[in-house]
């Protein structure tokens, strides 16, 4: 046995040692998942449902690696932060689709804000004296309750249709007050068991339009019919939608725009704050109205539409074809837009081989960030300024090291709450070489 395997297995045993122990903590950071972070014996310990500045007792239920899981038993110093929770399922070993209900918002803002910071530091490597310069107030929410036009939930074990636990399994839900009512209304006069789907995504258009898409895994389309005044879309398992019943699409207002958003194609779900993350969006750009620029990762096309009023022209990539579709559809009024379906990194490659030049790249990459043939190649493009629009503080903490290393200088990062009540954080950072 190699010594860093009999270490692991040192640490394993501790663990199992350690496991069902309650151990009394001191909560003095926020960590990146929603819970918060104290210090056990040199060990970090993870606990959710606690706030910084908070002293509890816990009981420690596993751990990986150096860290330590716990679930908190008794509050013995609360945080001034703390707030009565609106949800009957928010709670221990329940629901987890949302995390933060017990923090004031004012308080869940400071902590987005800290806990950016915190990624950039710890997995950017990025200065102090850059973060502190670069890194702008938070943006809140227009809306801290009700904000989701789309709601997806996975079947619970017990029967029905629920969202994850904090631990294992599926809660089934009766309310969240995430969602638009509509939703939690259809849900409610929802009386269905389709076997052979294993999640299920409610969807509100701007027009009040109700839409059920089901996510299954076979090829067999079922018979459906229903009396309610809904639309009802499946997603294969190779993600290519059918139309069952109704519209194939969902229409969506943004501004003075309006866009199309096929049953499979992602798009943001609070679509009331869409508006101030375009506005930020296009201020990190700065449109001279002579530029060339990328949109890349583009879903429907919701960037590109604004980037075309103030570009010479736009070049779209989009790698899932229905979402490529509906950006063929939403973009038609533009003459200086193009729509390439396909993945960034061979799109990228084709540019390349054209000798083609490009002023700005916006990319809005997945959760994993972007992948490691994209910065050389927005290199190889002369792109002189990137405008990053990020859902992970993790993945744009490494991605902003990699482009500062590949010449591009960090100028600004501004945050801006999309998710209230929990602990997702989204920014946008502005990058020039």
């Amino acid at each position: 046995m190699t010594k860093r395997r009999r270490e692991r297995k040192r640490v394993r045993q501790r663990q199992n040692s350690l496991k069902g122990k309650v151990i009394a903590l001191d909560i003095h950071d926020m960590a990146h998942g929603g819970s918060g972070l104290g210090a056990y014996r040199g060990r970090s310990v993870f606990v959710p449902y606690t706030i910084p500045g908070e002293s509890i007792t816990a009981t420690i239920s596993g751990g990986r690696g150096r860290a330590l899981f716990a679930r908190g038993q008794q509050l013995t110093a609360a945080s001034r932060d703390r707030v009565e929770p609106r949800c009957p399922h928010f709670g221990q070993a329940r629901c987890w689709g949302c995390q933060w209900q017990h923090i004031d918002y004012a308080a869940q803002l400071l902590l987005k804000q800290d806990v950016l910071a915190d990624q950039l530091s710890r997995i950017g490597a990025l200065p102090d004296k850059l973060i502190e310069t670069a890194l702008a107030p938070i943006l809140p929410a227009p809306e801290q309750w009700a904000y989701n036009h789309s709601l997806s939930l996975a079947r619970a074990e017990a029967g029905g249709w629920g969202l994850k636990r904090q631990e294992r399994g599926i809660e089934a839900i009766s309310e969240c007050h995430l969602a638009h009512p509509d939703l939690l209304e259809l849900l409610m006069e929802l009386d269905l068991d389709y076997e052979n789907a294993q999640r299920l995504t409610l969807r509100r258009g701007s027009d009040g339009r109700l839409m059920l898409i089901f996510s299954i895994d076979d090829e067999d389309a079922p018979r459906l019919n229903t009396d309610l005044p809904l639309s009802v879309n499946l997603i294969l398992p190779d993600r290519e939608p059918v139309n069952l019943v109704g519209d194939a699409s969902s229409k969506f207002q943004i501004a003075d725009r309006r866009f199309r958003v096929t049953a499979g194609a992602y798009m943001r779900t609070n679509v009331g704050a869409l508006e101030g993350l375009i506005a930020e969006v296009m201020k990190a750009a700065n449109l001279q109205g002579s530029e060339r620029a990328l949109d890349l990762y583009a879903g429907v096309g919701i960037f590109s539409a604004f980037l075309a009023d103030g570009a010479r022209l736009v070049t779209l990539v989009e790698s899932y074809p229905p979402a490529a579709g509906d950006a063929d559809a939403n973009l038609a009024d533009f003459e200086n837009v193009d729509v390439i379906e396909g993945s960034v990194e061979s799109a990228l490659v084709d540019m390349i081989r054209e000798d083609a030049r490009y002023d700005l790249a916006l990319v809005d990459p997945p959760g994993s960030g972007l992948s490691e043939d994209v910065i050389p190649s927005l290199r190889r493009l002369d792109v002189e300024r990137i405008v990053y629009v990020s859902g992970n503080p993790a993945a744009l903490a490494r991605d902003s090291q990699r482009l500062m290393d590949a010449g591009y200088r960090l100028s600004e990062i501004q945050p801006i709450d999309l998710a209230p009540q929990t602990y997702y954080i989204d920014a946008i950072a502005s990058f020039e070489r």
